[in-house]
């Protein structure tokens, strides 16, 4: 889905929830900033596994689900994480055009109870668009611990609207508001609170209201109309005349009126942006007003704690070298963790090889119908399945450990002034992150920058960090040419090294995002909001449960269904000969002079290239095209692999040439059918493709030719 008005309009928001709405049923949609446990709360209450992470822009699509109170069904939809309804992004425009168009019975905002305050203003932007408006306050455990207090009666009272406190994770609290939605849904509530701007603007909006009531026809609240076409919003004016059927300008009392206020306000120094400004003014004020006495702090050094972590995660002596220091104990424990696992899953899946290949002789089946989907495609599956398995169950959940807990906030922010120095926004930080577990997944992120320019910045450099598919291929790099036998430490060498090659990638991602913002993608780079959510204890079990479903087997099942294929395929280009070669080995002796230039050899480019579906199938290819029956090895263990390539010619400075490579070459195409997706040109995808792979082909030639020099 690309960025577009069909994405983020009228037809993302609606068409969806109607199709699949069911007699009775009552569409709730919930609205909240990023970090306040709006897709915890979906969950525990539709029981779907979505994946959250704890920082901002996690959330960019429209997720729905059902669930009942015992008497009455509903569709909870949740919409894209939300500062404002003044949409200047793709994802708040997503949850503005859902709350105004996408046909909700009610909106159910979902708060922060320890910043009640800041989330308040998205509540009031909400009860101007909608006259059934449900207040949350999440995190109430949160707020217990920090010592804050809030009289949700109190709050009730002021906004006129029904107000229940949660705590997302945990079921039992969340009766009071199930049963607060049905109670929402049956009323409409004329008496709720109402903003009171400027007096000029007042006056305006007062003006254009007679004008504007007949051609809303009540499917639009008038007054917020009004302020957004004051305001000249003219994404949501669009998406406004295509829901009401109708042209604002073919109303000619109404299209006057609107621009002889905006010439009153302009001579009254009504600037837009100005404009602006008092109406975030006004909404903060109010929030101000309604939480006086009904929000009360009973300690004042209740965020002490996340301070003085942020003056050491975030200070400016100490952020790098910790995120570094984290970096590598992942991979230590990755890398030591996952080798004996490895080797007794591959003796497992490997010893069912002959189960197979007896039931095919049971069945009389010819030898190639044997060899290519036993030893060709089920070969390369138990191989894929037992070398990724393991250190993906191990990383991913640390991964995951590290988003719950809130660190990964503070790894955008402390990557920010590079990215800006880049001359790209400092929200490419999070769009990279997210790249690591995979970078098709990275590039729809790339949906949360607001810039056009700086979208592309982000697609075209996402994947110069590797996705888990790369993990693989590196730590097995690694683990056979440079972990020293014996001892707990065994694995540090390794996980610097690792480090050092992720370190790489970034370096990478800033100097070309720099190099394409000075010449292909000129301009000036945006600044961003980034809330900084508080520390969080990560609860271990289901972030375990959740790696393992919506990260370690998706990956795997994805690698699986590409690996058995290209198995057979692969297996058959090893077999059929020219000749007194296979087609596999004629394809990399053709290749073999430039890749000897680049501390590679014919056999490990062809299968660079042949791994295009997927990266993770590429060692599986060196081993096939080693092999003289064109068959891959029962190989268990890393050590028996470094045996086989030290007898083709390997070095340590082909596995570091190869690693190299597999972080800086093409995407897979996957990634690149989603670029061309999101950017709706093949140009783009075509340049995402041609720059990585010019980056490393060029670092390859240059390492192995200072490698040559020192050797």
């Amino acid at each position: 889905m690309g960025l577009t008005n069909s994405s983020v309009g009228v037809g993302a928001s609606g068409d969806l929830v109607t199709a699949s709405r069911q007699e009775g049923e009552r569409v709730i949609a919930l609205a909240g900033n990023p970090n306040v446990g709006k897709s915890t709360l979906f969950n525990s209450l539709t029981g779907m596994n979505q994946h959250t992470g704890n920082w901002a822009g996690k959330t960019v699509t429209n997720a729905q689900g059902r669930c009942t109170n015992g008497t009455d069904s509903f569709i909870l939809v949740d919409i894209p994480g939300t500062y404002s309804l003044m949409a200047h992004s793709a994802e708040e425009e997503v949850a503005r055009n859902f709350i105004c168009f996408g046909g909700a019975d009610a909106v159910a905002v979902v708060c922060d109870a320890t910043c009640l305050e800041r989330n308040l203003n998205l509540v009031l932007q909400t009860m101007e668009i909608s006259d059934r408006t449900l207040l949350c306050v999440n995190l109430m455990d949160e707020a217990k611990r920090k010592g804050i207090r809030i009289d949700c009666r109190l709050l009730s009272e002021r906004l006129g609207i029904p107000v229940v406190t949660t705590v997302a994770r945990k079921k039992k609290t969340l009766g009071e508001f199930l049963s607060a939605m049905t109670q929402v849904c049956e009323q409409n509530n004329n008496n709720r609170y109402k903003v009171r701007y400027p007096d000029e603007i007042e006056s305006a909006i007062e003006k254009i209201l007679p004008h504007l009531a007949p051609v809303c026809g009540g499917k639009i609240n008038a007054r917020f109309l009004a302020l957004r076409l004051l305001e000249n919003d003219r994404t949501f004016l669009f998406e406004a005349e295509k829901h009401l059927k109708v042209r604002f300008c073919e109303h000619s009392d109404l299209y006057m009126t609107v621009c002889e206020v905006r010439a009153e306000l302009g001579a009254q120094g009504y600037t837009p942006d100005k404009f602006e400004d008092a109406i975030v003014t006004s909404l903060v004020d109010a929030a101000n007003e309604i939480c006086d006495g009904a929000v009360t702090v009973q300690r004042e050094d209740y965020s002490s704690a996340d301070r003085k972590a942020d003056k050491l995660l975030t200070g400016r002596l100490t952020a790098y070298p910790i995120m570094l220091a984290l970096l590598m104990a992942v991979f230590w424990l990755t890398i030591t963790g996952a080798n004996y696992p490895s080797e007794l899953l591959g003796d497992i899946l490997f010893k069912f090889e002959d189960i197979l290949h007896l039931f095919l002789s049971k069945l009389s089946a010819p030898a190639w119908l044997d060899g290519v989907l036993v030893s060709g495609a089920y070969r390369v599956l138990a191989w894929v399945t037992s070398v990724m398995l393991p250190p993906m169950a191990i990383f991913f959940p640390l991964f995951t450990l590290l988003e719950d807990s809130g660190y990964m906030p503070r790894i955008a922010y402390n990557l920010d002034r590079p990215f800006a120095r880049s001359g790209a926004c400092g929200k490419q930080a999070l769009t990279m992150c997210m790249g690591f577990g995979c970078n098709a997944a990275g590039v729809v992120g790339c949906r949360i920058i607001d810039s056009p320019r700086e979208r592309l910045l982000a697609v075209l450099t996402n994947s110069f960090v590797p996705c888990n598919g790369r993990f693989p291929l590196m730590i097995a790099m690694i683990s056979m040419f440079f972990v020293t036998a014996g001892g707990a430490l065994s694995g540090l060498l390794p996980s610097v090294m690792l480090t050092a090659v992720i370190v790489l990638g970034i370096s990478a991602t800033l100097i070309i995002t720099r190099l394409l913002s000075r010449t292909l993608l000129k301009g000036v780079p945006s600044s961003f909001t980034l809330e900084m959510p508080p520390y969080r204890r990560p609860q271990i079990g289901k972030v375990i449960i959740r790696s393992v479903f919506d990260r370690t087997l998706f990956v795997l099942g994805r690698a699986a269904a590409v690996a058995a294929p290209a198995g057979a395929l692969i297996y058959i280009a090893a077999n059929v000969c020219i000749g007194d070669r296979s087609i596999l080995r004629f394809c990399a002796d053709f290749l073999d002079p430039f890749a000897r230039l680049m501390g590679l050899d014919g056999v490990i480019l062809i299968a660079f290239i042949l791994g295009l579906p997927a990266n993770e199938i590429v060692l599986p290819i060196i081993l096939m095209a080693y092999l003289a029956e064109g068959t891959l090895p029962e190989i268990g263990t890393y050590s028996a692999m470094k045996v086989l390539f030290v007898a083709n010619g390997w070095t340590p400075v082909t596995a570091i040439c190869t690693m190299l490579f597999s972080l800086m070459h093409w995407p897979c195409s996957t990634t690149l059918a989603t670029v061309k997706k999101e950017t709706g040109s093949f140009k783009w995808a075509l340049l995402a493709a041609v720059i990585p792979t010019a980056v490393g082909t060029a670092v390859c030639i240059a390492v192995n030719f200072i490698c040559k020099i020192f050797t």
